[in-house]
């Protein structure tokens, strides 16, 4: 690797504790402006489940026009959030798309000299990688809207994994598989009655093994596959060596987009010399589809990159519960985890955060 950046040693985050203050920011889409009521929905739930104190960036409210407008004041409060010695983690309000357009206004030595908890899914992926160049393990995981704000609550499932992730200091272990069931259903947000209504489940059968065999292990990287296309040859973008022996954990948003896109993202992976350094790939369900033949579409379209590749034998697990799927397990990067093709399992063998001094 010729960028020091990248040559950084991982530093995980203190771990939280009931009472921390958490930051709240706006990275992309001013989400919390449009639907109010989701919005303080998943911050009373933070606060009330979880005994932490949300503290909202000063432009974390702002219109959604207006943040469009001020990628800078989007970038200050991300700046602002990590420095604040008081803060002790950093939680994305919301996705969006534009989060890429950051880029030139952080300073990763913010992120690097103040190590904290970031959480978040989907576009944040832009700033999981920022923080990856940084040094800082972040965490795959829900949002203030689309996680915290489920409708009628957080399900147990996604509560339980988020505490063993940001919350205690022994290793994460299995993910285990959903028993609960999963859903993708559109309730739309712009009626507060449905804020109560719970989501019908659709019962889940569990991670799959598509191909391989036996068990692997490799340093955790990946996350929303479109965010990723944005990245890809950006000053963020991990050099090549940074990918030696990696598991992909990659999905697909409630966009939906189609098989063939997905097949000719992953052939960009191979032509840049990735996908044959991983040690595994975990898809995660994909979002907005309950159409079982849109899913199968998508595996295929992963085997045939793989194939192609000369990659038959890399093992891929499939249909785990991450990113634009409800309820959701939470992800810590580059920490190191295990793929067990014979039991179709992911385990993480490391703690996603670091024992607190005080």
């Amino acid at each position: 690797m010729t960028d020091r950046w990248w040559q950084r040693p991982l530093v995980k985050p203190q771990a939280l504790r009931p009472g921390d203050r958490v930051a709240i920011v706006s990275t992309s889409w001013g989400g919390p402006a449009v639907f109010p009521h989701r919005y303080e929905a998943g911050k009373r739930y933070l606060a009330g489940a979880f005994d932490l104190v949300p503290v909202e960036m000063p432009h974390a409210l702002r219109e959604a026009d207006w943040l469009d407008r001020n990628p800078q004041a989007r970038a200050a409060d991300i700046h602002m959030a990590f420095a604040d010695p008081s803060i002790r983690g950093v939680i994305a309000s919301i996705g969006g798309d534009d989060a890429i357009r950051l880029i030139p206004y952080i300073d990763l030595s913010v992120i690097a000299d103040n190590p904290k908890v970031f959480l978040g899914y989907s576009d944040p992926t832009v700033l999981h990688f920022a923080c990856l160049k940084a040094g800082l393990c972040s965490f795959y995981g829900p949002t203030i809207m689309a996680g915290f704000a489920e409708n009628g609550g957080m399900h147990d499932y996604a509560e339980n994994a988020l505490r063993k992730a940001i919350f205690e200091t022994a290793p994460i272990g299995e993910i285990e598989p959903n028993r609960q069931g999963w859903t993708v259903e559109y309730l739309p947000w712009k009626d507060p009655a449905s804020q109560n209504q719970r989501r019908k489940l659709t019962p889940s059968a569990g991670p799959r093994t598509l191909q391989g065999t036996g068990t692997v292990k490799g340093r955790l990287i990946g996350g929303c596959a479109e965010v990723l296309e944005m990245l890809k040859g950006s000053d963020w973008w991990p050099p090549l060596d940074y990918w030696n022996g990696a598991i992909l954990f990659y999905e697909t948003s409630e966009e939906a987009p189609a098989a063939a896109l997905v097949l000719r993202w992953l052939r960009n992976f191979t032509a840049q010399g990735i996908l044959p350094r991983l040690s595994a790939i975990v898809l995660g369900r994909p979002g907005g589809q309950t159409d079982e033949a849109y899913r199968q579409g998508q595996e295929r379209a992963v085997l045939r990159a793989l194939n192609e590749a000369g990659l038959s034998h890399l093992p891929v697990l499939v249909e785990l519960d991450f990113g634009h799927t409800d309820p959701i397990a939470t992800l810590p990067y580059g920490v190191m985890a295990e793929v067990d093709c014979t039991r179709s399992r992911l385990k993480i063998l490391e703690a996603g955060v670091s024992p607190r001094n005080a």
